[in-house]
């Protein structure tokens, strides 16, 4: 996948979303995702070289309440991309909501963009 894929992956969902965080101010009222390439990568090295790029992929969802429906929307455009995840849950007692993660990894198909701005088109 491309970065831009990537951000086209997030968009379908149909929720807002941002790169990492919405700006301050924003007001943004759950459900929503913020996602980010975070961790440690797993790239293919070979000859000395990043031979191919794999990014961890963060997928972070949130909603006041329990949404069943919503989080199978998510996995289902997971899968459909052929993207593994591992799926974890927390209630946010300080915020009154519901955060699941959704991990994967993705392989990246083009050099990085330079800005978050770029990867963030969804603000």
């Amino acid at each position: 996948m491309t970065y831009k894929e990537v951000n086209t992956m997030i968009a379908s969902i149909g929720l807002p979303y941002a790169y990492n965080e919405f700006a301050d101010g924003t007001g943004i009222a759950p459900p929503f995702i913020c996602f980010l390439y975070g961790g440690n990568s797993d790239d293919l090295i070979a000859d000395n070289f990043n031979y191919q790029v794999i990014r961890p992929l963060n997928i972070e969802l949130y909603t006041d309440n329990k949404d069943f429906e919503l989080e199978a929307a998510v996995e289902s455009v997971l899968s459909t991309n052929k993207l593994p995840f591992m799926r974890q849950e927390t209630y946010l007692d300080s915020e009154h909501m519901y955060m699941v993660t959704y991990d994967t990894e993705v392989v990246i198909k083009e050099e990085p963009v330079t800005t978050v701005a770029e990867v963030n088109e969804g603000e």
